[in-house]
């Protein structure tokens, strides 16, 4: 049987390792299921390893997309527009780094334009190419504020994500309905509280 070359992946700053062929990504799942204390061999079983990859393929493949392309293509001509662009309820699914359990909510993102604007559906598509990593949830609202205003240069950025843990609600402690809210501000969100207060209260509005 052939095995697919493992391919070099970005982890985090230089530091590169190389990434499993989908075989050995495979023989993990089987691995896994085996400790669990059930037999991967069984009908209800045998075809569980390739769904998890493929899903796996899907739940992760922000570390494959580049946030700084989406964020490129930008226009200069908003007529005089000075006030703030917010988006409110983008979907957040992403995955904490410490048990790799689902975290799930919503994320409110605004930035107050300088020489730039970029198209809406690009700031969903940031958070979207961060969420699908794995991270907590402070790194995943450091990560989308400091991509929008590394590429867009605005007078100001404004996130807050607002999600519930999984790895909190199906183990540990089993507390349900607890939800995590992380915010942080740049440039005039952060000298300015009435703007950061007006941009809390349409996120939440």
């Amino acid at each position: 049987m052939s095995v697919t070359p493992a391919k070099p992946v970005l982890v985090s700053g230089n530091d590169r390792i190389a990434r499993p062929s989908r075989e050995q990504a495979l023989e993990a799942v089987r691995t896994l299921i085996a400790w669990a204390g059930d037999d991967p061999a069984r009908a209800g079983l045998i075809d569980t390893p390739k769904r998890v990859v493929d899903a796996y393929s899907e739940w992760f493949d922000g570390y494959d997309a580049d946030a700084a392309k989406e964020l490129s293509r930008t226009f200069e001509d908003v007529q005089g527009y000075d006030d703030m662009v917010i988006l409110r309820d983008i979907e957040v699914e992403s995955h904490c780094e410490h048990h790799m359990a689902p975290f799930l909510g919503k994320a409110y993102v605004a930035y107050l334009p300088g020489a730039k604007v970029v198209g809406i559906s690009k700031l969903a598509r940031v958070v979207e190419i961060f969420a699908r990593r794995l991270q907590n949830q402070e790194t995943l609202t450091n990560d989308i504020v400091d991509a929008i205003q590394q590429h867009l240069e605005p007078l100001g950025v404004a996130v807050m994500i607002d999600a519930e843990h999984q790895c909190m609600t199906t183990r540990g402690v089993h507390h349900r309905h607890v939800s995590t809210i992380t915010t942080r501000f740049t440039g005039a969100f952060k000298t300015d509280q009435a703007l950061a207060d007006r941009f809390l209260k349409l996120a939440k509005a």
